[in-house]
């Protein structure tokens, strides 16, 4: 079997998982790699062939009905996946011949299912090659929903609301984010090295790398040549995969070293590894997440990076006030959310996602959020922060838990954004709300309140500024 073949069958393999047994598609896809020996191609064009397919589902779907002779419904579901990954081919990857796309994906239904499927399989594909031209999705002019939804796939439901809000043209544009492979960002472990050497180490194992787009630490991975845990920079813990967007939640809570910090919601430890950079791993930083398994994932990290103050603790962040009552100087809620605005690295989140689980989940953050305030010190900080741009996950939970404290106030996340962000509507105000299609940057959302009380914390930084932020405008 050829590399492309054995990348068309793991990516086959990998859909099937996401689409029946509702896998997440980068754990399927990890764990198929690592047990597969694939070459840089092969796994290049496995990855593109899980995320594009599983991304453009509806559209696929869309084709596909109009080309085949029964409903979707009446297909077995081993043999629409497989002509779900033809046609991503035959629309999406124009490098790749038509006759290699339909004929592996024949022998896939063959070999997973039945020949006479396979027949059925082979005469939608070769329809759509014929009347490919002929295809035309709803204009969105005429009819924005539909039209949106179809050509840049993505819900209905999600293209409705982003259309009340955002309008036909930065909706599209938001699609569109969230359509583009989302780049690999480094933070540098600032413990153990500098921005230069990390890249410097990188680059003698064959990798290209750049700056971040706005904070000094933040590397950008432009060439990857191998798997990040096999390279000597990660060994010796010089850096931790993480998004600039989240970076920028550390430098809002703004912690010290000495002060005690609370981090709720913190598998699997991207945030709190950062807080305990920049507290010079000098504290203690309690670390809860109400799954103890996810908790190996923090210890982990911490490890490998050489942070000895993270202290680990399976927690309902529902019910922390009962047992750190005015403990923490700091406290970080991360709280569940639909992740409506990191969709670009999860390809299958968007049809996972429901209107009904935005409210639910608003609810469940208003709790953690009530109950983490609790935590905090007179004068002490509180960070609320979600990866979804959906307001009542975001600017209405905080309002809510405002309505009912007067003892917390929003204070300006100004003073801790580098100038392009820091004038941004909201940042004077304590919140921070970051857009894939504005930004270039994960979507964010980001508020800071302080509880009422004599020497508030972190009153310092307000003079000074954030430290580790590039000089980017």
């Amino acid at each position: 079997m050829s590399g492309g073949d054995q990348a068309r069958e793991i990516a086959y393999l990998v859909i099937r998982a996401v689409m029946s047994k509702g896998a997440y598609a980068n754990i399927a896809l990890d764990n198929f790699l690592r047990r597969n020996q694939l070459d840089k191609k092969a796994r290049a064009l496995a990855t593109e062939l899980v995320y594009g397919t599983v991304r453009r589902r509806n559209t696929l779907d869309w084709v596909i009905q109009q080309v085949a002779d029964r409903p979707l419904k009446k297909i077995e579901a081993h043999v629409l996946d497989a002509l779900r990954l033809g046609v991503y081919q035959l629309f999406y990857m124009d490098r790749i011949p038509s006759s290699a796309a339909v004929n592996e994906s024949v022998q896939l239904v063959k070999r997973y299912g039945s020949r006479s499927a396979a027949g059925f399989a082979n005469a939608v594909l070769r329809n759509v090659i014929r009347q490919k031209q002929g295809l035309k999705f709803p204009s969105p002019d005429e009819d924005p929903v539909t039209g949106i939804s179809l050509e840049f796939s993505h819900p209905e439901w999600m293209v409705k609301r982003w259309l009340a809000r955002y309008g036909v043209k930065d909706t599209i544009k938001l699609c569109q984010a969230n359509n583009r492979p989302p780049p690999v960002v480094l933070r540098t472990n600032r413990l153990k090295t500098t921005p230069g050497e990390l890249m410097a180490l990188l680059e003698q194992d064959g990798f290209e790398v750049q700056g971040g787009r706005y904070l000094a630490e933040a590397l950008t991975v432009t060439r990857q040549p191998k798997p990040l845990r096999e390279v000597e920079a990660y060994r010796r813990g010089w850096f931790q995969v993480q998004a600039e967007s989240a970076m920028l939640v550390g430098y809002i809570v703004d912690p010290k070293p000495g002060e005690r910090v609370l981090d709720a919601c913190s598998a699997p430890g991207g945030k709190t590894t950062h807080l305990a950079e920049l507290m010079g791993n000098r504290g203690c930083i309690l670390a809860g997440d109400i799954h103890r398994h996810k908790l190996a994932l923090v210890e982990e990290s911490c490890r490998r990076l050489g942070i000895s103050i993270v202290r680990t603790q399976p927690l309902d962040a529902r019910e922390l006030e009962k047992k750190y009552p005015g403990w923490a100087d700091r406290v970080l809620v991360d709280a569940p959310c639909s992740g409506l605005g990191v969709l670009s690295r999860r390809p299958d989140s968007r049809w996972k996602k429901s209107l009904q689980q935005i409210t639910e989940l608003a609810g469940l953050a208003l709790e953690i959020l009530t109950s983490a305030a609790g935590c905090v010190k007179k004068g002490g900080v509180l960070v609320y922060c979600t990866c979804t741009l959906e307001p009542e996950e975001n600017q209405q939970v905080v309002e809510r838990f405002l309505e009912n404290r007067d003892d917390f106030r929003l204070d300006p996340v100004t003073p801790y954004l580098p100038g392009a962000l820091a004038t941004r509507e909201g940042a004077a105000k304590g919140f921070l709300q970051l857009l894939p299609h504005v930004d270039g940057l994960d979507g964010f959302f980001i508020a800071r309140m302080v509880r009422n009380g004599e020497g508030e914390a972190g009153s310092e930084g307000k003079t000074s500024g954030p430290k580790g932020l590039s000089a980017l405008t």
